[in-house]
């Protein structure tokens, strides 16, 4: 048995964004849009009681591999995202839909 909190990402595309939950109880999103097999994310947000616990970078990468495993490309408008792609690039280059400018 642990007491850490359980984490999970899940895609929810009836409100168009994919969520992060701490115990079942949802800590944050990532809000895109959608363009034939591209995900256009446009804003990520971790509710404040949830701030600190490394949760946006959760939600990103796991935001991220999903897009990767469904074989489609990605267009980082939000903040958070365009600049988590780059801190780990290359590993996410090739979901570039076109390359990031400043």
């Amino acid at each position: 048995m642990t007491d850490e909190p359980q984490v999970a990402v899940t895609d929810n595309p009836e409100e168009s964004r994919y969520e992060v939950r701490v115990d079942g109880t949802l800590a944050g999103f990532a809000a895109y849009e959608t363009d034939p097999g591209t995900v256009i994310f446009v804003h990520t947000e971790v509710f404040e009681e949830y701030a600190g616990r490394g949760l946006a970078g959760q939600l990103a990468k796991a935001a991220l591999g999903m897009v990767r495993e469904a074989g489609g490309k990605i267009v980082p408008l939000c903040p958070y995202i365009r600049s988590y792609v780059r801190k780990h690039a290359p590993e996410y280059d090739d979901l570039l839909r076109s390359p990031l400018s400043d």
